[in-house]
């Protein structure tokens, strides 16, 4: 990590030049960021790698067929359509110059430079495998779209192919089949383990001839000693009970060791190991920064957490560089959940310092969190919620879940639509969204297996072709 001098504060516009920031991110921070900028004073351009915003506490639901990818992916030109004073941009932010206040992007092989007065750094976080990153192949995380659809198409294919193990007589491979594996026991995990639950006993339980779904294995594992740890105990004690009676096999202090295409290894904190035949698996343990996090260290005085995130300044900006700031899931600040609320404040922060320092007021406050509670499904009609020192469980606590999040949802078709769907799940047991495709389960790898080959096979394509 280098030092760097001091940067000078951004420059105040002038009536004919408006000041020009910078967002990078569509995700919760980045994009109430932008909606908080509305100011004449102010030009937004939001880069981001994808074209919509992520209401990422719903992928779960998109991978196991009760919403589509549209409901909680509205595109950010939509969402910032009547705004004026923004733009929207795809690239993929490949380098960050903060001595050049630049911003450097790939989109379809092309490189655009960008320049800025002030930056919002929203790019959040990837997942971690903490050092296995081997294991992505086999175990898909729950961090993109792309990621909900593969495990759609993986949950789905695996009780077709056990319909034609169990037809075939391979009672082996229909036991490997029926075994899913959900490792990480946070919020994420419980909501999909839960929805496997659900998905096996209820949706698909008269639709086989040859296998019976109900009897489909669901494995919770976590390192960790309690399920949603920081629910505190009797709220993980509850779900760990609940989860039980639903018949969700809860493995606690149980740290996944390897993973490969039919199996997942466990070993106990006395490291007795465990082997697990099971076909699909989930990963949902474990955030790491995203890599622009390491670049601004380099190029500043910033320092990185143990997950690669920028550990910012009261107010959310970087030594050295107050035109700055970072926000969402790529912040450390102590006290600060990696949440949807906590990057929807952030950004909302970030915006007021940007409009203060332009009309001549005092900067430099610090973020202050606002709590606003913490929630989890278990199953249908039931949830945990904890807000200070509030705790609801089960039916109240379902229908605080479906409030707030039928809030947070943008534009008012997608929560229409979100709700039809909720009805046609939850009160019935059919799930709307259940087309699958070879593509949806294999894309990813063809991709990391050909690399940079995809691009050069493309061009000799073309080039034969002309």
């Amino acid at each position: 990590m280098s030092a760097s001098s001091p940067s000078p504060a951004p420059a105040t516009p002038t009536s004919t030049t408006p000041h020009r920031v910078l967002v990078i991110g569509s995700g919760f921070g980045g994009l109430f960021a932008a909606k908080a900028l509305k100011d004449p004073a102010v030009s937004v351009t939001v880069v981001a790698r994808t074209g919509h915003h992520l209401f990422q506490p719903l992928l779960y639901q998109v991978a196991t067929g009760i919403l589509s990818e549209g409901v909680i992916a509205p595109p950010t030109r939509d969402v910032l359509a009547a705004q004026d004073n923004a733009r929207v941009l795809l690239g993929d932010v490949q380098r960050v110059n903060l001595a050049e206040r630049t911003l450097t992007t790939m989109t379809a092989g092309r490189e655009m430079v960008y320049d800025y007065d002030s930056l919002i750094v929203a790019a959040g976080a990837n997942q971690s495998y903490f050092g296995n990153d081997q294991f992505a192949e086999f175990a898909p995380g729950m961090k993109t779209i792309d990621d909900a659809l593969e495990l759609r198409g993986r949950i789905y294919g695996a009780f077709e192919l056990a319909e034609l193990a169990a037809a075939a007589g391979r009672q082996d491979d229909v036991r490997r089949l029926l075994t899913f594996v959900v490792v990480g026991a946070g919020p994420t995990g419980v909501e999909m383990a839960g929805q496997l639950v659900e998905l096996s006993k209820r949706t698909l339980r008269k639709e086989f001839r040859h296998i019976d779904p109900a009897q489909a294995r669901i494995l919770l594992v976590d390192a960790a000693d309690a399920v949603l740890g920081s629910f505190g105990p009797d709220l993980a004690a509850k779900t760990e009970r609940d989860l039980t009676r639903l018949g969700v096999e809860v493995l606690l202090g149980q740290m996944v060791v390897d993973v490969d295409e039919a199996c997942v290894t466990l070993e106990d904190k006395d490291g007795q190991r465990t082997r697990i035949e099971a076909q699909t698996k989930v990963w949902a343990a474990g955030v790491q920064g995203n890599p622009l996090g390491r670049q601004l260290a380099e190029q500043s005085d910033v320092e990185l957490d143990r997950a690669g995130r920028v550990v910012v300044q009261p107010d959310l900006t970087i030594p050295g560089h107050p035109e700055v700031f970072v926000i969402g899931d790529l912040a450390a600040l102590e006290d600060v959940p990696g949440v949807a609320q906590g990057a929807i404040q952030e950004g909302r922060h970030a915006a007021d310092q940007i409009l203060r320092r332009l009309r001549g007021e005092p900067t430099g406050q610090p973020f202050v969190y606002r709590d606003k509670g913490s929630m989890a499904t278990v199953s249908r009609f039931r949830a945990v919620m904890k807000r200070g020192n509030l705790e609801l469980t089960g039916y109240p606590a379902w229908v605080a879940w479906l409030a707030v999040h039928l809030f947070y949802i943008i534009g008012f078709k997608s929560q229409l639509t979100t709700l039809m769907h909720w009805a046609v799940s939850f009160v019935g047991r059919d799930r709307s969204e259940r087309t699958v495709t070879e593509q949806q389960v294999f894309a990813r790898l063809a991709l990391e297996y050909l690399g940079d080959d995809f691009r050069d096979l493309r061009k000799a394509r073309r080039r034969g072709q002309e």
